[in-house]
């Protein structure tokens, strides 16, 4: 098994170093025809190159109740660890021009992974829904244009893979900027939830959100003069079951940037997985305190229309020497039912569940943050997301010490609260007696930037 040939799926394989190449050779060509005239070892001298990266070490312990899906095959203390290394590496080339790579290799193994294995083997089905509470695939590029993944084992408690999540040449023509490759893009005003962010967003109970999982686009910005600019991206992806490109599940956005004075307004129009969607978003401040608005309508076809809707404020302030952040975030959810077991028969609400591009049930939510800075090397961090129809939600506390320049230390918990039948506090898989439920768990990183 050839573990380092990165393929394009469909009609064949073309290794990904043709696309590499063809990167470069745009870098080549987008350098200014002075440059382009010198001998090769002049242009690669002015070359200059970044490194960097980190190394981490994860560990956690969960437990799951005896009434959840868990059951047939034992609860109790489950213990979980990863290791991943993330090494990015970026030229500068003359000619404003340049290219990212990030490596990324993982190593995890634990009980959540080989009591879901067990009970796949069982005969326990588990719906695409999951997926939202933490039971989905690993990692993959099953729906990428480029497949940059390589699986070294894939077993029944462990399992090791490598692969490029940036691989993305950046052009600064005259016009605009232009980013073609693997990379991540990010729009919208959501802090906790985020429903303009329609590509690979973070879940709203994500705590590390370093880096967004890369996906394979072309991404440009274009000013239209003063406070006005134009991006435009287009996605294209497979179909998981056959590895053809399918534009039903390709993406192609637009987003118009603008501005008055201190108060900024983003318009977005999209085509997203065969959908119509049309955002507004603005920002802007109230004082001293920060707001953001984001407004999302989505046509889904067949006469499906909703409406998402994320508003938050957020404010520092200092108390007894100390250094206080706060913000709270109102969310409405259109998608959202009232009888969460619809999420075992409605296909939209899998779908979209599976593909992270929905990450509740309900329709509103109230979240808050606070964090406190007790001393320049350790900070405090509480969030709080609650579903106000049942009530339930989830606490996550957790600090975090700076132990050197380049290494830290954070230690935390994810904590579930509601009744059966609720959210977050389980629901009944039809014709059985358990519940999906989220773990109470609690976790310590290491982190070592390089």
């Amino acid at each position: 098994m050839n573990i380092f040939r990165p393929k394009v799926r469909g009609k064949g394989s073309i290794p990904a170093l043709f696309f590499l190449a063809a990167l470069l050779g745009l870098a080549a060509l987008a350098c200014p025809a002075s440059l382009a005239r010198e001998k090769p070892e002049g242009f690669w001298r002015q070359t200059t190159s970044q490194w960097g990266g980190h190394l981490k070490l994860r560990g956690s312990i969960s437990q799951y109740e005896d009434t959840t899906v868990f059951a047939p095959v034992g609860t109790g203390v489950y213990t979980d660890g990863s290791l991943s290394l993330r090494l990015k590496n970026q030229l500068f080339f003359p000619g404003n021009a340049s290219f990212k790579t990030h490596y990324e290799a993982v190593l995890s193994a634990g009980d959540n992974r080989r009591k879901k294995r067990e009970l796949e083997l069982s005969g326990v089905q588990f719906p695409q829904s999951a997926a939202f509470l933490g039971l989905g695939q690993a990692m993959n590029d099953k729906t990428r244009l480029f497949d940059l993944t390589w699986t070294a084992f894939d077993g029944k408690s462990r399992t090791a893979y490598q692969r490029l999540d940036r691989l993305v040449l950046a052009l600064n023509p005259t016009w605009g900027r232009l980013k073609i490759g693997r990379q991540a893009v990010t729009w919208g005003n959501g802090l906790i939830f985020n429903p303009m962010d329609l590509f690979n967003p973070f879940a709203p109970t994500d705590i590390e959100r370093d880096y967004k999982v890369g996906d394979d686009m072309a991404w440009a910005e274009l000013p239209l003069g003063g406070a006005v600019s134009l991006e435009g991206l287009f996605v294209p992806r497979r179909k998981p079951e056959t590895g053809e490109l399918a534009s039903s599940r390709s993406s192609a956005a637009l987003k118009i940037h603008t501005a008055h004075e201190t108060t900024e307004f983003d318009f977005l129009f999209a085509r997203h997985y065969g959908e119509w969607v049309a955002g507004l978003g603005s920002q802007g401040y109230l004082g001293d305190t920060a707001w953001r608005m984001d407004l999302v309508w989505t046509n889904a076809g067949q006469g499906s229309n909703y409406l998402s809707l994320v508003a938050n404020m957020d404010y520092s302030w200092i108390w007894w020497g100390k250094n206080f952040y706060g913000l709270v975030e109102f969310y409405f959810n259109g998608l959202g039912a009232c009888n969460y077991n619809e999420v075992f028969t409605d296909f939209e609400i899998q779908d979209k569940l599976a593909r992270g591009g929905l990450f509740a049930l309900g329709r509103n939510y109230l979240s808050a943050s606070l964090q406190v800075e007790l001393h320049p090397l350790f900070s405090c961090w509480v969030t709080m997301i609650n579903n106000l129809a049942d009530p339930s939600g989830t606490v996550q506390p957790r600090g975090v010490l700076d132990i050197s320049q380049n290494t830290r230390l954070t230690v935390g918990a994810n904590l579930v609260y509601g009744a059966p039948g609720t959210e977050y506090g389980g629901l009944t898989m039809p014709g059985t007696i358990y519940h999906l439920r989220p773990a109470q768990s609690v976790y310590l990183w290491w982190t070592w930037y390089f």
